[in-house]
C-alpha cells in the first residue's frame, strides 16, 4: 500500500512538472537598420558583420535599430518576448528607455527567430543603446532571460 500511495506521489509530481512552460532566450543579435531598412546587403553572414560595422561607422546611415532573438518553448500557450532597451542619460537625468514585446507562438522541438524593431521617434528618443534585457514570459511567469553586460 505504501508502494503504491508513493508511485501514485511520484506520477502526480511529473505530470505537474511536464505540464509546466520551459522555454529559453537563446540569443539576441542588435542589428542597426539603415535608411532602407535593412541589416544586410546579402544573406551572407560575413556581409551583414561588415555591413553592421560600415553601419557603426556611418551614423547618418541608420534608420533604427532591430532585435533578433532566438527563442525555444514548450508546454506553454500564452508566450511573450519582451525587449527592455535603455539609452544614454542627456543632462543628468535618468537614461530614457523603452519597452518592445510581440507575442509568439512554440511549434515543434526546434527553436524560433523574431524580430523586434526600434524604429521612428523611439529610436530618436533612445538614441545611442547602452544596454538591453530580452525576457520569454507565460502570461505573468519570467521563462527565461539574457541580457546584455551593463544590464
Amino acid at each position: 500500500m505504501r508502494r503504491a500511495i508513493l508511485i501514485l506521489l511520484f506520477c502526480f509530481v511529473m505530470c505537474a512538472a511536464a505540464s509546466a512552460a520551459t522555454g529559453k532566450v537563446i540569443k539576441v543579435l542588435p542589428q542597426f537598420l539603415d535608411l532602407k531598412g535593412r541589416s544586410a546587403i546579402s544573406p551572407s553572414l560575413y556581409d551583414r558583420d561588415a555591413y553592421q560595422a560600415s553601419l557603426r561607422q556611418h551614423t547618418n546611415n541608420i534608420s533604427g535599430m532591430r532585435f533578433v532573438v532566438q527563442w525555444k518553448a514548450g508546454g506553454a500557450s500564452e508566450l511573450k518576448l519582451r525587449v527592455e532597451i535603455r539609452g544614454v542619460a542627456q543632462g543628468g537625468g535618468l537614461p530614457p528607455n523603452t519597452v518592445l514585446e510581440r507575442p509568439v507562438k512554440p511549434a515543434g522541438f526546434f527553436s524560433h527567430w523574431a524580430y523586434l524593431p526600434l524604429t521612428g521617434n523611439d529610436y530618436k528618443r533612445i538614441g545611442e543603446v547602452t544596454a538591453w534585457r530580452a525576457t520569454l514570459w507565460d502570461g505573468d511567469k519570467l521563462i527565461s532571460e539574457q541580457k546584455s553586460f551593463l544590464w
